[in-house]
């Protein structure tokens, strides 16, 4: 349980142009272990979805390192990474028909051959997914003749499918109602307690604060800070996140 799947040492964070570098956020340090939770907070704009993308090696960081299972993530091929971490955004869903069952079905495609063939494992991880997500009672909707909330959760679901050791949520319950929201979040905790590594995007403090491991707060133009679940408190919380 103590073995890390994620770490990122002296971050620098930001974005280059031709002319300049602009930085957002810099010496940024990040252990991850399995079966825990990190959830990242700050105001909108500060830097949250820049630092997601840089340590899932969407974008290179502007200096420092990240590592993956203990391998510089920029040096993994795609389709070995698409097996060791699932991402959960916020970026609407492309127009289609696919049923629920068949969009939570994608998560398998990299360890499906080249025409996407399911093996019986392929079978057995979906169905584990949907169990866990407890949506059996979806699987033959449209994933458009659902409700956000369980969009997100069928989403939560296709991460699972691919069966990684590292899941990562931007606002995984933006735009849900408080039902649906204590539902995901308790998805989420229940699946650190079983032994994955989570990395969360929220901004919903109060929710996060009993069931985060640890907390990283990106302030404007400050070195990010970090507390974990004894010492964190809203107030606290607050104060570094306005800086």
């Amino acid at each position: 349980m103590n073995q890390t799947i994620l770490q990122a040492n002296k971050l620098s964070i930001g974005y280059t142009s031709k002319k300049e570098v602009t930085t957002i956020a810099t010496d940024i340090n990040i252990s991850l272990n399995k079966g825990k939770l990190i959830t990242l907070i700050g105001g909108n704009g500060i830097g949250k979805s820049t630092l997601l993308r840089t340590i899932t090696a969407i974008q290179k960081p502007i200096s420092g390192e990240v590592f993956l299972n203990e391998k510089n993530i920029f040096t993994i091929e795609n389709s070995d990474l698409a097996q060791q971490q699932s991402l959960v955004l916020t970026d609407k869903l492309p127009s289609s028909n696919l049923s629920v069952w068949e969009l939570i079905a994608l998560g398998r495609q990299p360890y499906t051959n080249w025409i996407g063939t399911l093996s019986e494992e392929d079978f057995n991880k979906i169905t584990t997914a949907i169990k866990l997500t407890n949506i059996e009672h979806l699987i033959e909707k449209k994933h458009h003749e659902i409700s956000d909330g369980q969009l997100q959760k069928v989403l939560i679901a296709r991460a699972l499918a691919q069966d990684t050791d590292l899941i990562i949520l931007d606002e995984p319950t933006r735009g849900v109602d408080v039902g649906a929201k204590f539902e995901i979040y308790k998805l989420i905790s229940n699946l650190a307690a079983n032994g994955m590594a989570v990395i969360m995007i929220s901004s919903e403090l109060p929710e996060i604060l009993g069931m985060s491991d640890r907390i990283i707060v990106l302030s404007k133009g400050k070195q990010t800070a970090q507390f974990s679940r004894s010492e964190a408190t809203q107030e606290l919380i607050m104060k570094h996140a306005l800086q």
